[in-house]
């Protein structure tokens, strides 16, 4: 009994040394580590997020393997990596045959593009062992792509349902068992989740993607307690939470006007580099802005019917509304274009 007590005693002060530790990374910024000649995979990495988090791993000198299901922007984003690798290319200086100093090409990072549709199993398994035969194995993994419907629910197809659940949240499960089985033998590596807010508290009109970023976020929580469990202290995970960024995914969602200027869309640039200050100091978790740390804990605390009250105020309870409105006339637009 006095083990059981001596030991609950140490569990409390570790858990005040957590409070103390994680308090001390809001006052003083963690040094970033290096990924120079680190292989990185980026999913969805011809667009919005991910083609950030490519131009900041390349300025970072690491080798890039980007997937995307769209081969041409994928490529786009191929050739802004190799403009930032000449850009920031330094010659490393070497002694001479003859006492003198000559400059010699550092090492230079390469990237690789690869067309994968990470909504089919078949096609990440058969990619992933492509990356591993062509460039090898992977030391950071970053699960950016997603989809939205773009629907309420009782309009939405089962197959944009389905595709939304299987790009948002099962593909996460293939790229990791893709990817994890060397990390864990080397204990070494990294897995980023990019998820959402929308996957910390909910809003009406797209259960198909809160609901898939709240698989995502489960997955993510999950993995990370297994990887604990199994004392692989040098694997790192990173969960990304931001609130709505302005990449035009959700063109036209808008909260109570009066509320907007103190909570506005995020800028794609301001989210990834947020998201980099966290991987690169193995923050386990990051929410942009801070204050969705705050409402994600009131969500935990309130009764339903207060979050309610809170969402009519802000204007949360249906800010997709104008996003899902816009969709459903630019469909119909195409139909009528088309003649349908």
């Amino acid at each position: 009994m006095m083990m059981i007590i001596a030991e609950f005693f140490v569990v409390i002060l570790k858990v005040l040394w957590a409070f103390v530790t994680a308090g001390a990374r809001w006052v003083v910024r963690p040094k970033e580590k290096s990924v120079a000649g680190q292989v990185c995979v980026i999913t969805g990495a011809g667009s919005g997020l991910g083609r950030l988090f490519a131009k900041e791993f390349a300025r970072r000198r690491a080798v890039l393997v980007l997937w995307d299901i769209n081969s041409q922007s994928n490529e786009e984003t191929a050739e802004m990596v190799r403009q930032i690798y000449h850009e920031t290319e330094t010659p490393i200086a070497k002694d001479g045959p003859v006492g003198g100093v000559e400059e010699v090409p550092a090492f230079q990072p390469q990237v690789y593009t690869y067309v994968c549709d990470v909504g089919k199993r078949e096609s990440v398994y058969s990619t992933a062992e492509k990356v591993r035969r062509e460039v090898g194995e992977v030391d950071i993994l970053i699960n950016n792509a997603g989809v939205v419907s773009g629907h309420h629910l009782l309009e939405c197809p089962d197959e944009l349902i389905e595709r939304t659940m299987v790009v948002n949240c099962h593909a996460h499960f293939w790229t990791t068992k893709a990817f994890l089985p060397k990390m864990l033998e080397l204990n070494h590596g990294h897995i980023v989740t990019v998820a959402s807010s929308l996957g910390l508290f909910s809003t009406a009109g797209v259960e198909d993607y809160c609901a898939s970023k709240f698989g995502a976020i489960g997955f993510h929580e999950s993995l990370s307690h297994e990887i604990k469990a199994s004392e692989k202290d040098g694997i790192n995970m990173t969960l990304v939470c931001p609130y709505l960024v302005n990449t035009g995914m959700f063109k036209g969602c808008r909260i109570r006007k009066e509320i907007e200027p103190f909570l506005p869309p995020l800028s794609p640039d301001f989210c990834v580099k947020q998201a980099m200050r966290a991987i690169l100091t193995d923050q386990p978790m990051v929410c942009t802005p801070r204050i969705i740390y705050m409402v994600n804990f009131m969500k935990s605390i309130l009764p339903f019917e207060a979050i309610v009250c809170m969402y009519r105020f802000l204007g949360a309870d249906k800010c997709m509304y104008p996003f899902l409105a816009q969709r459903k006339e630019a469909m119909n637009n195409n139909e009528a274009k088309n003649g349908i």
